[in-house]
């Protein structure tokens, strides 16, 4: 018996229902391709924004207009710029006491924000908040959080309040890896696993919680493996490529959103100041820091942005456009006023 003949796609004309439905597929593929590519030039410029607010902040405190602690965020900026790119306005954020990063990135007005580090009644919490504590309600952008791990039950509350609304929104809580050691931690990821709420749990691995080293504190440092244990979606991310991350971040918002349960995603970077401006960072060899400054995020994207077609004009652009925000935002902080000392108590006790 001779095997049947069969006709070579490559020659075979298809009927014309067959190829408009399969032209609607192709263009409906591109859709949904586009639909999941970040826009590359938008993330390098937010994350240049915040590196620069980042430096000019170095610059103030060394003035004195900046006072108190200073907790930077030069290197991590990936982490911040990729995963909140996906969230909606009625989504929430609770950050840590490295915020300054996450609420630019959210999208919480320079201006007030530089006024707040300066102490200014103009600041996003007049002033009384200062670096480790910025809030902006309009953005939902809950914190700033000067307690290690401080952020965890407030975002289970958050997310305890959408799931009793029926609401579909997710909330981002950022923490480092030290609060993985806190009993909040275990005590709110436990509860978002038994009560299903739509958390993310944002661990910005930075390997070392303030000067502990985290194969120091830890017995079992695959983080990803520790929130699994209850029974919570988790994986890792390379969190010194803003790619990765945003394509990490894409499926885990998804996922909450689409499950309304919580995920944890452990984003790996690397702080290149040291833990605040107080600390001496002698608990790090220069050569592991020099060893992770040559992933610096923005460098990284800017590569693969010229590899892509983009040429130094754009990106010098987007250096002046930043350069020209930070102006403006510090001229309008240093022009802030401060609040009088007869509202010295007011937000301190309640109004009756």
């Amino acid at each position: 018996m001779s095997a049947a003949r069969r006709k070579d796609p490559a020659t075979t004309t298809a009927p014309q229902g067959h190829a408009q439905a399969q032209a609607q597929a192709q263009a409906q593929a591109h859709a949904q391709a586009h639909a999941h590519a970040p826009d590359r030039l938008a993330l390098y410029e937010r994350m240049v924004l915040v590196r620069r607010f980042e430096e000019r902040c170095v610059e103030l405190y060394s003035r004195g207009l900046i006072r108190g602690f200073l907790h930077l965020y030069i290197g991590e900026e990936a982490v911040a710029v990729g995963v909140l790119d996906h969230l909606r306005e009625d989504d929430a954020v609770v950050a840590t006491y490295r915020d300054h990063g996450q609420a630019l990135a959210r999208g919480v007005p320079i201006g007030p924000v530089m006024a707040e580090m300066l102490g200014k009644a103009e600041g996003v919490c007049r002033g009384r908040g200062g670096s480790m504590h910025l809030f902006h309600e309009p953005t939902r952008f809950y914190g700033g959080n000067g307690i290690v791990g401080g952020g965890l039950p407030l975002a289970i509350g958050l997310g305890l309040a959408d799931r009793m609304q029926g609401r579909d929104r997710v909330t981002v809580c950022f923490f480092g890896e030290g609060a993985m050691a806190e009993g909040e931690f275990h005590e709110s990821i436990n509860l978002a696993a038994l009560w299903h709420l739509p958390v993310l749990f944002l661990c910005e691995n930075n390997l070392y919680a303030m000067g502990t080293a985290l194969d120091r504190s830890e017995s079992e440092t695959n983080l990803a493996v520790k929130a699994a244990s209850y029974e919570v979606p988790a994986w890792s991310c390379d969190g010194m490529d803003v790619l990765a991350v945003w394509e990490a971040a894409r499926r885990a918002v998804e996922l909450v959103r689409d499950s309304g349960s919580p995920v944890f995603l452990e984003a790996k970077t690397f702080r290149f100041r040291a833990h605040s401006m107080y600390d001496s960072d002698r608990y790090r060899e220069k050569a592991e820091i020099e060893h992770w400054r040559e992933r610096d995020p923005l460098l990284l994207l800017r590569t693969t942005l010229l590899a892509d077609g983009a040429t130094e004009k754009d990106l010098d652009a987007v250096e002046t456009r930043v350069t020209t925000q930070i102006d403006e935002a510090v001229a309008y902080a240093e022009a802030g006023t401060d609040e009088p000392v007869s509202e010295l108590l007011t937000f301190v006790t309640s109004g009756r």
